[in-house]
């Protein structure tokens, strides 16, 4: 009887923790418990009950009641915690504050609301925004073809004056200053198609309309900036760069030696009180077509000219480049896409202080200016560049896998294909899912800094890893470069994708969960403030208040574990309504071991960037397994979607579990990790990859369900059916559809034994000869091989004029 009541007394205090009554999981359930045990062993014995209950209560009150908690306890705590915390400098507390917790807060609590994210509606398009789509887009989108801009090494003077006229440049700017006034999602909608048809075009397009001039104009500048640039960028009257990274300032762009000196000089006739900068700035985008430079330099006031201090921190201004000093012009050749970027220097060049962004006013908050826009900014560019490439790959793969035959069979239909095809298909489905959410965060207000950098980062990744895939499946066709092959540009662009607005391996190890950790964290940043300041109530608050989301984290871990999640009620029914459970558990596990790493390694997690990244790794994949299955149950869980989103969080909780086992298995405190691994992992580790039974499903819909295949790709610029490449591909898909019954008409004929086994041409005569095809017939299949043997040829060149198709200055003029 002792046994079961302990027992029961344990799930009572478990299910309390679950749902985040910890006090009373602890006091309450604790002190019978124990006294209970005590009594049963002492036969009875009452004084030994009250003893153990008296040191319960006395417990309860010095733990339970506040007052006296901060005086008994949290004074003592602080002093010892407080060595150990992070030290968080000015940068670094500035990139913290930047941008608004939002999802992610709820999956870093290890019990998401589910009901808040699925309530969460997605802005539509408006009449305007899709008639600009289906309009000027589709009509730059036919202007341009990759191939011929990559042998010019420019876009033409036709598709820049179409671009300038169209309002390309001023999709953010609002309509009031003559821009288009677009939403997030808009933006990311055009550079999808854009990207879909000319990484060009799309990256001309996309920067001036992300972190740039206009952005920090229309948010920090003043209204004499406003009503000056804006219009003119808006209409392309003025091309915008933006100048952060140089030489000695790449991720860590805050370390920037280009300086600026408070000075007064004459400016045009006229003594001003100005600054005299210089700089040197390299991977510029647009900067050689560039007529104004949005520059980041660090401020200084050597003579007090200004009142304050003499270094001022991070500046960002508006710099003319016809300026007298400057030197900008020059192209670099980033893997052969020509699209403009290069390097610009400046020497003691001298504008007035009215030049900063803001005016002198905000001399200083440069920094701050950029963190913000960041925060939204990386949302929007390259995870729309990254869904555009996977959609054209699976767009192409799904065609291609079904017209290129090989042993008389589709090649799709070998397994080998089959996996990377699923590979493609899943990923791309999770990619689209994610752009489409985190571009409606923003159009709902929020600066996810933390999402955006999971997009960019996941997304591009993600990208490379569609894109090879589709490599290895179209072969040899992959690999020679011409009209007839749009993969090509895509592969080369994947590298540009990865690498700018924080490269990867950085955003993965540092940003991501070392924002994460103290932005999202519901009780770690209060504590670090709270013990910074010497604050012992606030820090007694955050304190217990973490002991007790730590405890309840434990339980939900252990018995979600226990269940596989179905402890959890779901927020909807259907074919997904497990997988909400599933991802509550991996929260809570995530939550716990984060809490664990951050206990035991205090200030030193900073460094352990392996373990960061790892970190990083679970949390992203709970990002983007949460946004599939929005946009599963968004869109009425269609029956066609299913193998995707199955596949999506599978692949999705696999890596999630990859990550966390990694963190056990490398944290340097080797009792917490074996004491964690029962309570994350009670039953083991158990999560598996997609199985080739799933995998196999989300193939045969690329191959075979048109409906499915196009909805995966719908975003993207379809070519005509004439145009070498893409548009003849699906032309030629469309004529193997209407000779599939017809070939199989014969084959089973074949196995019949009605016709002898000969070549194609030969077997297709003795079948109509058979009568066993009509001459209609015949003609499908005639016309489906003509078009089949067409697509499955590559480029090749004559041998004057070969040295213009390379991806370097060789010939063929810049980039050709």
């Amino acid at each position: 009887m002792t046994i079961l009541i302990a027992a029961l007394l344990v799930v009572l205090a478990l299910t309390l923790l679950y749902h985040k009554l910890a006090y009373w999981a602890w006091t309450t359930p604790g002190a019978i418990a124990l006294g209970w045990w005590w009594q049963a062993g002492g036969s009875g014995d009452v004084v030994r009950f009250t003893t153990v209950a008296i040191v319960f209560a006395v417990a309860a009150i010095g733990l339970g009641v506040p007052m006296v908690r901060r005086v008994l306890v949290s004074w003592w705590i602080l002093r010892l915690v407080k060595p150990m915390l992070p030290r968080i400098g000015n940068t670094e507390r500035i990139a913290l504050e930047a941008g608004t917790v939002w999802w992610d807060g709820d999956l870093f609590s290890g019990d998401p609301n589910w009901r808040k994210l699925l309530d969460f509606k997605l802005k539509d398009l408006s009449p305007r925004e899709r008639a600009f789509l289906d309009g000027p887009v589709e009509e730059l989108c036919a202007m341009v073809k990759e191939w011929e801009v990559v042998q010019a090494g420019d876009l033409s003077p036709e598709t820049w004056a179409f671009i300038k006229q169209n309002g390309f440049f001023g999709m953010i700017i609002p309509e009031k200053y003559g821009g288009l006034g677009f939403s997030a999602a808009a933006h990311s909608a055009v550079v999808v198609k854009l990207a879909s048809r000319s990484v060009t075009a799309a990256v001309t397009v996309m920067v001036p309309n992300s972190l740039g001039p206009a952005e920090l104009i229309l948010h920090y500048g003043t209204d004499q900036q406003k009503q000056h640039y804006l219009p003119r960028l808006a209409r392309g009257e003025d091309i915008p760069c933006f100048a952060l990274t140089g030489p000695e300032a790449g991720s860590d762009a805050a370390a920037t030696q280009s300086v600026g000196i408070v000075c007064r000089q004459t400016f045009r006739g006229e003594d001003v009180l100005g600054m005299r900068l210089t700089w040197r700035k390299r991977y510029i985008t647009l900067g050689p077509v560039a007529t104004v430079i949005g520059l980041a330099f660090r401020l200084r006031d050597p003579d007090g000219l200004l009142g304050g201090d003499e270094d001022l921190g991070i500046t960002c201004a508006l710099i003319p480049a016809d300026c007298p000093g400057i030197d900008i012009g020059k192209r670099h050749d980033p893997m052969g896409v020509p699209f403009h970027v290069g390097p610009n220097t400046g020497d003691n060049v001298f504008v007035p202080l009215e030049y900063i962004i803001g005016g002198r006013e905000t001399a200083g908050q440069g920094w701050k200016m950029l963190m913000e826009s960041l925060a939204a900014g990386r949302s929007i560019s390259l995870p729309a560049l990254s869904v555009a490439s996977a959609q054209v790959s699976t767009r192409l793969v799904g065609a291609y896998g079904t017209v290129r035959e090989q042993f008389d069979t589709p090649i799709g239909r070998f397994e080998g294909i089959e996996e990377p095809l699923a590979l493609i298909g899943g990923l791309t489905y999770i990619m689209n899912a994610a752009r489409k959410l985190t571009a409606g965060a923003v159009d709902a207000g929020q600066r996810p800094s933390v999402p955006s950098a999971i997009v960019k980062a996941y997304l591009t990744e993600s990208m490379r890893k569609v894109v090879n895939a589709a490599m290895d499946i179209r072969a040899g066709a992959a690999i020679c470069r011409g009209p007839r092959n749009v993969l090509a540009h895509a592969y080369q662009a994947v590298p540009i994708g990865i690498t700018v607005e924080g490269a990867n391996i950085l955003t993965r190890s540092m940003i991501i969960y070392g924002q994460g950790a103290i932005r999202c964290h519901p009780f770690v940043q209060d504590e670090m403030r709270a013990a910074a300041e010497g604050d012992v109530p606030t820090f007694d608050r955050a304190f217990f208040g973490h002991i007790g989301h730590v405890a309840s984290n434990a339980a939900r871990s252990l018995l979600l574990g226990l269940t596989r999640g179905r402890l959890m009620r779901a927020p909807v029914g259907g074919t997904v309504k497990s997988s909400f459970g599933e991802f509550t558990r991996m929260s809570a596990a995530f939550a716990l071991v984060s809490d664990v790493a951050m206990g035991t390694l205090g200030g030193r997690l900073k460094r352990r960037e392996k373990i960061t990244g790892r970190l990083a790794d679970a949390l992203a994949w709970m990002y983007l397994g949460s946004a599939t299955l929005k946009q599963f149950v968004d869109q009425g869980q269609p029956t066609r979607d299913l193998p995707l989103v199955q596949y999506g969080c599978a692949h999705a909780l696999h890596e999630i579990q990859t990550a966390l086992v990694g963190v056990l298995d490398n944290l340097p405190n080797r009792l917490a990790a074996l004491a964690l691994r029962p309570v994350i992992f009670p039953l083991g580790a158990r999560y598996r990859p997609p199985n080739d039974r799933l995998g196999g499903a989300v193939a045969r819909g690329l191959l075979e369900d048109r409906e499915a295949r196009l909805a995966l790709t719908s975003d993207i610029y379809l070519p005509p059916p004439d145009e070498p490449g893409l548009g003849k591909l699906e032309m030629a898909l469309d004529h193997a559809v209407a000779a599939l019954t017809v070939e199989t008409k014969i084959r089973d004929a074949v196995r019949a034994g009605l016709l002898d086994r000969a070549a194609g041409d030969v077997l297709v005569e003795q079948a109509l000869e058979a009568g066993i095809i009509t001459e209609e017939e015949r003609q499908k299949v005639m016309d489906a091989d003509e078009v089949r043997d067409e697509v499955i040829q590559v480029d090749a060149f004559d041998p004057d004029t070969f040295p213009c198709s390379r991806p370097s200055g060789t010939g063929g003029g810049w980039g050709g």
